[in-house]
């Protein structure tokens, strides 16, 4: 095994200890490392999102073990955002058009989850579901840029659920670890490549983001508090936001 693979394997881990601290599996960190080694761009998505269908299967099993899922509530989101999804990945966009501007907004959602992180517990207690018709629509739209930007789409929910108070930090974790795990799912489903293309290194960058998700999620279902959640969240949306920004 080749010191770059050590290294990104390594970039791998700790990019899934941080996402799946928040329910997020990880998609645009380990796009974003394997950018800075080169990557051929054919291994580049179907090892992402088989990275983070690993993360997310686990994200998925502790969360809800730990009583942090919603399935009522994540259900209109993933029926709309699969199919929706799909049609994204079809569209071809130019990445100028589209990219900075997520950039931009994910940005702005990070500063602002760290701005408020302090007064979060006050803010969680708000919380209420929307009717199943909006979130059949936010779904549809959360699903579409899902497959647009080639993320399991956890980046868009989570800002969307807390900034609409929609639920609590904590079960956000949950339910965008669900939402994640269905629509990578369906993007490795829809996805064109060859077994050969994929790196030999896979298993090892797949033991490294398992090991890391073991050590994120339980941070996340037991030890951060909810401002330390918020935080994390912000942390995990400026990586993105420089992957749409600079990748």
């Amino acid at each position: 095994m080749s010191n770059p693979d050590l290294l990104l394997g390594g970039l791998i881990f700790v990019a899934a200890i941080l996402y799946s601290s928040v329910g997020h599996a990880g998609a645009s960190g380990y796009l974003a490392a394997m950018a800075l080694f080169g990557l051929p761009p054919e291994a580049m998505r179907p090892t992402a999102l088989a990275l983070n269908i690993l993360v997310a299967s686990l994200g998925v099993y502790r969360y809800t073990r730990a009583g942090l899922s919603d399935w009522r509530l994540l259900a209109p989101f993933a029926i709309a955002s699969v199919p929706a999804a799909f049609v994204g990945g079809v569209i071809h966009v130019p990445p100028a058009a589209y990219r900075p501007l997520l950039g931009v907004v994910l940005a702005v959602a990070a500063v602002q989850f760290a701005r408020t992180a302090r007064r979060a517990a006050t803010d969680d207690k708000a919380a209420s579901p929307p009717p199943p018709a909006v979130a059949l629509a936010s779904g549809a739209g959360l699903g579409l840029l899902s497959g647009l930007t080639g993320t399991g789409g956890g980046i868009f929910l989570s800002p969307l659920l807390l900034f609409m108070r929609w639920a609590d930090t904590r079960h956000v974790s949950g339910i965008a670890a669900s939402f994640i795990l269905v629509n990578s799912i369906a993007g490795l489903a829809g996805t064109t490549f060859s077994l050969g293309a994929l790196p030999q290194a896979l298993p090892l960058w797949a033991a490294a983001a398992l090991g890391g998700g073991l050590i994120g999620t339980q941070l996340g279902t037991r030890l951060l508090p909810v401002p330390g959640l918020r935080l994390a969240l912000a942390a995990v949306l400026l990586v993105a936001s420089a992957k749409m920004l600079f990748a």
